[in-house]
């Protein structure tokens, strides 16, 4: 290859870098400061899916040693872009399912479903067919598909955290508290759409993940700050920048051939939620604001345990005020 031509190369790649870490930085800047907390009447929202999930909207799978040490294993590719252990660990702790269950009650969020580590395709496809808050034409299309690859693609198996709209359930592998709050998130963004089919389906398009995920990332940021220890807090800026980095490199990959805009972007969210970090712990961070807390003290959660599809399933419930 010419001199000339590599050195072009080389400088593209450069470029490219550059554009993917200057993305990251405003795209996915800023908490959402002060908090605005959700509220049931802005949602639009099934009837049919608010009445058989309010009382119970956590589930957790039940511990298979086999099957989540092979999860635990098929993830090491996503601790590593993430650096933390907990990423797709299979094993979720009472910090990370009490972080979303006080997100649904501070977000009066009652017809959202949470899968801990769970596998369950048969309420699932049951979920999709009675969420009327998603036209029809979207749920049996792109909804069916969806639900099809969890079906034959289980996360129990192959991690990823997300939330599925046409669903309206969020399915949890990691046990990060930031992780679990980012998704939900997600759920409260979708909750107060009202062409919630359409907005699922542009999230398909090259660049257009990169504004649902702010929103999230935002959102759970902005929470985190506000109802949170200092702890959690910096844990959310430090797995939530690169994890946003990852959509960020794979949006400006599809322009710039090659994998460094990729790498960039990872590593510019890792320096960045290290700075934000750092900030926060000095006291210097400048979204760090004191804001009203919506803390409920004594949030009340059952567990029960019963059988369904032939499965034990362990259900957490919450009182909602």
């Amino acid at each position: 290859m010419p001199k000339s031509s590599a050195l072009k190369r080389s400088s593209l790649a450069w470029r490219a870098s550059l554009l993917a870490v200057i993305a990251l930085c405003g795209f996915s800047g800023c908490a959402t400061t002060p908090y605005r907390f959700g509220a049931a009447q802005w949602y639009r929202t099934s009837p049919v899916l608010e009445a058989s999930t309010a009382s119970q909207p956590i589930e957790r799978g039940r511990p298979n040693k086999v099957v989540d040490t092979f999860g635990w294993v098929w993830g090491i590719p996503d601790k590593i872009i993430l650096w933390d252990r907990r990423i797709d660990n299979h094993r979720i702790g009472p910090q990370t399912e009490a972080a979303v269950a006080d997100y649904f009650v501070k977000n009066e969020l009652s017809s959202v479903k949470v899968r801990l580590n769970q596998y369950h395709p048969g309420d699932d496809w049951r979920r999709l067919a009675a969420n009327d808050a998603v036209g029809a034409g979207w749920r049996y299309t792109l909804g069916a598909l969806s639900v099809l690859g969890e079906t034959i693609i289980p996360g129990r198996l192959f991690g990823g955290d997300h939330f599925n709209p046409f669903t309206n359930t969020i399915h949890i592998y990691s046990d990060v508290p930031a992780v679990a709050v980012h998704e939900a998130g997600h759920s409260k963004d979708f909750a107060q759409r009202e062409w919630k089919g359409t907005y699922a389906a542009v999230y398909l398009i090259p660049g257009v993940p990169l504004y649902h995920e702010a929103k999230a990332t935002n959102d759970a940021l902005g929470y985190l700050l506000t109802e949170s220890d200092e702890q959690t807090q910096k844990d959310a800026y430090e797995i939530l920048y690169p994890a946003y980095g990852t959509y960020v490199g794979g949006a400006l990959g599809s322009v710039f051939s090659g994998s460094g805009t990729y790498v960039a972007s990872v590593l510019g969210g890792h320096a960045l939620g290290r700075i934000k970090s750092s900030q926060l712990a000095n006291g210097t961070l400048p979204e760090s604001q004191l804001v009203e807390s919506r803390h409920k003290t004594g949030i009340q959660t059952t567990v029960s345990t019963s059988d369904d599809d032939g499965h034990s399933i362990e259900r957490i419930g919450i009182e909602f005020p």
